[in-house]
């Protein structure tokens, strides 16, 4: 059986790695940028059309609110840039927000913290390959036409690719991230000097559609809301800057410093790059829709549903570039790939931030360890089955989605930032040395306005996405809220109940006896291997246990066991209903019931097949019996092993007598062809 699932595992995931290898796979700057930083890099793909969506409610005339909003996005993504370059520094470990949380406000701060990163990292991804599978559409409608199975089928390969290590997919998506990028900065520049220094005037493909605004001549408090709705959704591009600071094991020597460095990199290039699109976007006359098909007006008419609403960057780079043109085609895929590959930042985050939460008991113990590629193989599986079932739930459709998005990447931040800044209030009280005090009072302004501001874009986002899907989201927190503490209270009670006592434990919980059972159905060699190994045991009782299901076969049995000579004594007990299990279970609850303090030991000859299918056809009963014992209290279970020939201990065994080699047959050459002496002839 492991034969038949281990070869096709090899292939799609690669040969396993030793745990001393680990080393290996951590990672320079150069691919920790496009594993950990693709998900805030490629937001800036969808994330101003997030803007624009928004502001369009109100009309073309709302536009020229949209560079302000950017600036306040920029403002923001510095802010927590600089917030998170104090939390990489002080702690190293990889628990980001999480262990930031837990240390400075206590386990159930720590805990929310731990419920919004994971249920953000779910939505990373789903957003990500929603977006991306539009992207693509746009240029193949097959993918249109099957937008959720072309998005599964994307999750399975991203699982896939994840699977084989955390180096092997950094260098995988290393390549697309820096095209998108580089094709980013190449359209802003191109875009720049077309437009200031040639003086061309460009239009986008919608520049000459009209907008009809769902609530006109808005103002006061409604247009202040607007905005503030606007700015939550662009604030999409900072998701994912979290997730460098929980990866920082990941980072080759020295892991703050270099962690520090590629956050700032990170930041850089995501602000860059977001206020050239929107600026782009507004010289180019982009128009975009919550309702395309009602709300967009060409010539004087609906656009209808027919009309397909590209993305803002899709626009801009076909009125800068030219639609259909090398560098636009190149920028559509590069942006396709590098939106489908943003999720690995959630691939990177969860399965660490999951394995941390399994170590402190709230999470299963299996998403703690390392599979067989040195990644978190349970944790990737996960992610990646949440994710399938949100893409299903919502048919993969990134507005829908982004709707639910924001809101658990701002709680983190905040509770982080502030965790951060009772960290310095510790510290100051006991440090004396006048530069380290003056750095962390320099540290701390910084996470105290990064907390401030954070926690000022939470109470927006929650007043303006609530109503429009951010509840899912934080009944999602809630969820993993409730199964996380469930968890570690099932394990804090287990560690308590099985915990050994420190002084000697007394008589009185020892049992008084052992009453072994060997479990017969027919006398042959497994059955007179689980026999001998009973007797082998020290028991104050042992027998034999056969139930009756056909007469013909019992006697036979009690025939050849009183002809056999065999000293154990023979117990039968009838099955009318012919069942095996329930009789077993019956007689050893009534052993238990006469003498509690007994324990009754079952011994149940198995055999050892060597094929996959063979296992269909043996030890069911044995299986079934097996499960329900176990459930028996004062009874212990012993499975007694017979190889059959086909299994691969067998075959070791017959290879082995095959090359054995008896001493002294080198000299004298095998047995069986030495020529008998012949007679000595005396004269």
């Amino acid at each position: 059986m492991s034969k038949l699932t281990d070869v096709p595992k090899r292939i799609l995931i690669g040969r396993a790695l030793r745990s001393d290898k680990l080393g290996e796979t951590l990672l320079p700057k150069r691919i920790a940028l496009p594993v950990f930083a693709s998900d805030p890099l490629s937001s800036v793909a969808y994330a101003p059309g997030e803007v624009l969506l928004v502001l369009s409610i109100a009309g073309v005339s709302a536009y020229h609110f949209s560079p302000w909003i950017a600036v306040a996005v920029v403002v923001l993504m510095f802010t927590v840039v600089a917030s998170y370059r104090q939390n990489v520094r002080a702690y190293p470990s990889g628990g980001g927000d999480y262990e930031v949380a837990t240390t400075n406000l206590g386990p159930k701060a720590g805990l929310t913290v731990a419920s919004a990163l994971l249920v953000d990292y779910v939505l990373t991804v789903a957003v990500s390959i929603a977006s991306g599978v539009e992207n693509l559409g746009s240029a193949i409608p097959f993918v249109v036409e099957h937008k959720t199975a072309c998005a599964v089928g994307a999750i399975v390969l991203l699982t896939l690719m994840n699977l084989r290590g955390v180096k092997e997919s950094g260098k995988l998506f290393a390549i697309p991230t820096y095209l998108f990028v580089a094709g980013v900065f190449a359209m802003i520049i191109w875009g720049a000097f077309r437009g200031l220094a040639l003086g061309d005037t460009m239009h986008a493909p919608t520049s000459d559609y009209e907008i009809k605004p769902e609530h006109q001549g808005l103002a006061g408090f409604a247009l202040v809301f607007l905005l503030l709705r606007a700015f939550s959704s662009g604030c999409a591009a900072l998701t994912g800057v979290e997730a460098i600071s929980n990866g920082v094991p990941a980072f080759r020597k020295p892991k703050s410093k270099n962690a520090a460095t590629t956050l700032a990199a990170m930041g850089l290039l995501a602000v860059t790059m977001f206020c050239g699109i929107i600026g782009l976007a507004m010289a180019t006359d982009v128009k975009m829709a919550e309702n395309p098909a009602k709300d967009l007006i060409h010539n004087g008419s609906p656009v209808g549903a027919s009309f397909t609403q590209d993305p803002v960057i899709s626009q801009v780079a076909a009125a800068v570039f030219g639609e259909g043109t090398f560098l636009f085609v190149f920028l559509a895929a590069a942006t396709a790939l590098v939106l489908f590959l943003a999720a690995n930042t959630a691939y990177n985050g969860f399965p660490l931030l999951g394995s941390i939460l399994a170590q402190d008991r709230y999470l299963p113990r299996q998403l703690h360890t390392r599979g067989d590629r040195l990644a978190f193989s349970n944790g990737i599986v996960l992610l990646a089955g949440a994710a399938i079932l949100l893409v299903w739930i919502y048919g993969a459709d990134s507005t829908r989605l982004i709707q639910l998005y924001i809101v658990g990447v701002f709680v983190s931040f905040t509770l982080s930032q502030t965790g951060m800044v009772r960290h310095w209030n510790r510290h100051l009280r006991t440090e004396k040395d006048p530069a380290a005090r003056r750095h962390m009072i320099r540290s701390r302004a910084i996470n105290t306005f990064g907390a401030f501001f954070t926690g000022l874009v939470l109470v927006v986002v929650l007043a303006t996405k609530f109503t429009h899907g951010a509840w899912v989201a934080l009944l999602g927190m809630v969820i993993f809220f409730g199964t996380m503490t469930a968890i570690r209270k099932h394990y804090d009670r287990v560690a308590e109940e099985i915990a050994a006592p420190e002084t000697r434990p007394d008589d009185s919980i020892r049992p008084s006896r052992v009453h072994s059972i060997v479990l017969v159905s027919k006398l042959h060699r497994p059955t007179l291997r689980a026999l001998a190994y009973a007797k082998l045991v020290r028991s104050d009782q042992l027998e034999a246990l056969s139930i009756s299901v056909d007469q013909a076969e019992t006697k036979a049995l009690r025939e050849d066991w009183e002809r056999r000579g065999i000293d154990i004594p023979l117990k039968i007990l009838d099955s009318p209903y012919r069942e095996v299990t329930r009789p077993v279970i019956d007689y050893v609850k009534s052993l238990r019931k006469d003498r509690p303090r007994d324990v009754i030991s079952v011994y149940i000859p198995e055999y050892v097949v060597g094929h996959w299918y063979e296992h269909l056809l043996h030890n069911q009963s044995a299986l079934r019996l097996k499960g329900r014992l176990l459930f028996t209290p004062g009874v212990m279970v012993t499975s007694v092993p017979y190889q059959l020939e086909s299994s691969e201990a067998a075959k070791v065994r017959a290879r082995r007598r095959a090359d054995w080699i008896a001493p002294g047959s080198v000299r004298r050459g095998p047995v069986e062809r030495r020529q008998p002496k012949e007679p000595s002839q005396k004269g």
